[in-house]
């Protein structure tokens, strides 16, 4: 690969020079401001009168840390501590939590549950009370929790084994994953009964102290399956309106049974065809028949994206006065560069078939797009971590600009979470605890241990695992 590693790009000069050499289209400042009128430090009011403190956001992950039971352990509470301490006031979830036992996506991911909710209150508490500690309130802080079923990807049982639930058959994936022929689809009345648990997680959720609920729509979990069903039968597949119906009738349910509890949505707004290594371990796609129809915000290519129905996706959200939306892209599981941008794939991966920088440009300019779209929703953008010493800059210019309305922050977070506290104060930058997107956060689950930041966390380094 040719690729210029960021760390070489001292220079506003010389970073400007390999985005022109490499014709990436992606703005940046290259002068950060500070003090209270910098972009970033800006308040955002919602609608409802709440008013988050700045323009940081920590977005939801998987520890692989919780206890057989679904309870947070004492390395989800310290993760936690530190989305505290990180100085962000928009806290998406901060882990993605289960809302039935069938549909973890390991067998130590959080679940709520009547027994499990004080647990979650608890863990909220630590995260409030860290924040306190530093910068004197909670009063601008605004915590969601993600609720979700992992599908297609489910492990709840075994971490090697995949359980899945499936909407229907996909050619490549069950291909890629071992699912026959004749596995069974989940049933309408199956949806019907995971869409009362939704609502009575979204109730538990509200007990426990959150904000919002995010009803998570990406990264090929089953909210995101829905989105492509465009050949299943019945009332959850085929047209638009079928294949959002889950989500309406989440949100009437949550609507109806805790009225005062915000929703959010995650979603991958773009999709493209599954990857696999080719020549010399660079992705390419999986062969297959055009047109390629399972990509939600596909143009049928496989690789090229149509906004339509992501459009008509945030209209539906203006329309159920869902206020919050974090846009991601595709997938860890087969489009881990579209996903989350790296130098360095996962050990499940391949290596990158395009400069990380371009992956980066494509998330901020589809976010860009949807914004200017909906410009009332409130847009948080995703897959800046690959920036490295760069993301305050391309962040400040994304905020600055009004192509998004929050910078996301999840990988750099397990590696160092006070950047956004740097980032505010105007201090320099802590270079050596900038995640450099090894993707050792990744390959730890994918070999069946927590998730951490083992190259630069001096914690983590000190229990490696291999």
């Amino acid at each position: 690969m040719t690729y210029r590693r960021i760390a070489t790009l001292k220079t506003a000069a010389a970073f400007q020079a390999y985005l022109d050499e490499s014709n990436i289209d992606l703005g940046f400042d290259a002068e950060m401001a500070t003090g209270p009128d910098a972009p970033l430090a800006q308040p955002f009011t919602l609608k409802d009168g709440f008013t988050i403190g700045n323009r940081f956001c920590i977005l939801p992950m998987e520890g692989w840390d919780g206890t057989e039971d679904g309870r947070p352990s004492d390395l989800t509470i310290r993760r936690w501590q530190r989305f505290g301490m990180s100085g962000a006031k928009l806290i998406w979830g901060g882990e993605a939590v289960a809302v039935q036992h069938d549909g973890r996506a390991n067998p130590n991911q959080l679940m709520i549950t009547p027994q499990t909710v004080n647990d979650l209150a608890t863990l909220r508490e630590t995260l409030v009370r860290e924040h306190t500690a530093r910068y004197g309130n909670a009063d601008d802080l605004l915590i969601g929790l993600q609720l979700t079923h992992s599908g297609r990807f489910a492990r709840p049982n075994v971490k090697t084994r995949l359980e899945p639930q499936i909407l229907y058959h996909h050619p490549l994936l069950d291909a890629k994953f071992g699912i026959a022929a004749d596995y069974p689809v989940m049933t309408d009345d199956d949806i019907a009964r995971l869409i009362e648990t939704f609502v009575s997680a979204a109730k538990l959720a509200q007990q426990a102290g959150y904000a919002f609920v995010d009803l998570k729509h990406c990264h090929g979990y089953l909210g995101h399956e829905f989105l492509s069903a465009y050949d299943r039968p019945g009332r959850y597949g085929g047209s638009f309106e079928n294949r959002t119906r889950f989500l309406r009738e989440i949100v009437a349910g949550i609507r109806a049974e805790a009225p005062a509890m915000r929703i959010g949505v995650r979603l991958s707004a773009v999709d493209f065809v599954p990857f696999q290594p080719g020549a010399n371990g660079v992705g390419e796609p999986m062969p297959f028949t055009p047109p390629y129809r399972y990509a939600f915000g596909g143009d049928g290519s496989g690789v090229g994206y149509d906004l339509t129905e992501p459009f008509m996706f945030l209209d539906l959200l203006a329309d159920l006065d869902i206020e919050l939306v974090c846009i991601t892209l595709g997938s860890p599981y087969y489009v881990p560069h579209i996903q989350r941008p790296a130098f360095f794939p996962p050990s499940d991966g391949y290596q990158p078939p395009e400069d990380p920088l371009a992956g980066v440009a494509r998330h901020v300019a589809i976010v860009r797009q949807l914004k200017q779209h909906r410009p009332e929703l409130v847009m948080v953008g995703s897959g800046y971590s690959y920036l490295q010493e760069w993301l305050p800059n391309v962040g400040q210019h994304v905020v600055r600009t009004g192509q998004a309305d929050f910078v996301g922050l999840g990988r750099m977070v397990l590696s160092y979470p006070e950047m956004p506290a740097d980032v505010l104060a105007g201090r320099p930058l802590q270079r050596t605890r900038i995640c450099r997107t090894f993707s050792d956060c990744t390959t730890a689950p994918r070999k069946g241990f927590v998730s951490g930041c083992y190259p630069l966390d001096e914690f983590y380094k000190k229990r490696r695992p291999w």
